[in-house]
């Protein structure tokens, strides 16, 4: 346990593979698999990106400083404002859609309590307190149990290919978008897909602020969310004929439904089973990132305002929100992820590069800066405005809805 950089570069891994990869079957069902892949070679390319832009600012501060104390440092109050407001939005957000997934999971192996209502209900309370505990432990406590279910996850999912891939169909491969125009409306929900970059004040303070510890952990940890998603849109998208795929979604737009969708159409339980069994550990991996970095948020907040809060504490202001979420609206999946690609488009492009871009002009010898220079920051900068717009110009018909 003593390799951090391990430990590092699995959180990313596991907070990346998450409920983001359970939603793109569900929000890419009508593009097909060409088009997905080439969406998220792209926005890898970008987010990658955008983590380096963080490593680069963190050079020129403590290794326990928070997302807000790095805004304020180049924009002042208003900037500390700002960032932490967002990156607590988001993080509730993105949190709120990984309860709700997770007590839908949850609830479909439960006996019945009352009904159907109230037993996801409850199943979200379990859900949220048990794997909640290891949040208030400490990271270290996450990085054990991270190590744990990371690899029973991939062992999972390697098993969901190996029953899914023999049995793709090269034509469902083949099959064009039903509407171009999906392509976009589906890039805030894959978006998050990448989503790990509220942790990234965790593993620095818990890497001690070592830059290059912190880059590989970056770079490996989120290549293997991308081989895993190919791999993963290669099985569902194979599987999967996009007519009935639309149409059982359409009834159920839930992680159960995407492992009912797998049963209907390949005639297997035993696939349906390890598909809800891989989704569990995926959804509780993402949820310990996330958590994780909320966690710090809420901590690096309340000291700024000089209120010295518990572990406990802070504990109850972490989860009784998302918990509550999940209450009143237990088939927000995708519309919470929807929102979080909004928030997490400003907290992960928008603020590092304005960051960055400060940092440059005040600090222009750099022991570590990212490639590409000002043109590049330019033209990620445009691309997530875009995105963070997009969920706006769905609202108002100009783009059609994606599933759910």
């Amino acid at each position: 346990m003593k390799n951090k950089t391990l430990g590092s570069t699995l959180i990313v891994a596991g907070t990346t593979i998450g409920a983001g990869m359970l939603a793109m079957p569900l929000t890419s069902a009508g593009i097909g698999f060409g088009f997905t892949v080439t969406l998220l070679v792209a926005l890898w390319l970008l987010l990658c990106f955008s983590a380096l832009l963080f490593v680069e600012v963190y050079q020129t501060v403590e290794s326990d400083a928070g997302i807000g104390t790095l805004a304020e440092k180049y924009y002042g109050t208003f900037g500390r404002i700002v960032s932490t407001t967002v990156l607590i939005v988001f993080l509730y957000a993105i949190l709120s859609a990984y309860v709700s997934g997770g007590s839908s999971i949850l609830a479909g192996v439960l006996p019945t309590i009352v009904d159907a209502e109230t037993t996801t209900k409850i199943a979200g309370v379990i859900f949220t307190v048990f794997f909640g505990s290891f949040i208030v432990i400490g990271t270290t406590s996450v990085d054990v149990i991270n190590r744990i279910l990371f690899t029973t996850k991939i062992l999972a999912f390697v098993l969901v290919l190996f029953l899914l891939l023999p049995k793709i169909s090269l034509d469902n491969l083949l099959e064009m978008p039903i509407n171009n125009a999906l392509l976009i409306s589906a890039s805030p929900v894959f978006f998050t897909a990448f989503g790990f970059h509220g942790s990234i004040p965790s593993l620095n303070k818990y890497l001690e602020g070592n830059v290059k510890a912190l880059r590989i952990s970056i770079l490996v940890g989120t290549s293997i969310p991308l081989i895993a998603y190919i791999l993963w849109q290669l099985a569902t998208h194979g599987v999967l004929s996009q007519t009935e795929f639309l149409k059982i979604l359409e009834q159920d737009p839930t992680l159960n439904g995407l492992a009912e969708a797998v049963r209907q159409i390949t005639g297997s339980t035993l696939i349906s089973v390890v598909v809800k069994v891989f989704s569990a550990l995926a959804l509780i991996t993402s949820f310990l990132g996330v958590a994780l970095g909320l966690f710090e948020a809420l901590e690096d907040l309340l000291k700024r305002v000089k209120i010295n809060a518990g572990r406990k504490t802070l504990g109850l202001l972490t989860f009784i929100p998302p918990m509550l979420f999940a209450f009143f609206y237990p088939k927000g999946f995708i519309t919470a992820l929807g929102y979080a690609g909004q928030m997490f488009a400003f907290y992960a492009i928008v603020l590092p590069i304005a960051m960055v871009w400060k940092l440059r002009n005040q600090s222009p010898d750099l022991a570590y800066r990212v490639k590409g220079g000002n043109a590049s920051l330019i033209i990620a900068l445009a691309i997530g405005v875009f995105i963070v717009i997009v969920p706006f110009l769905i609202e108002q018909g100009l783009l059609p809805q994606v599933v759910g």
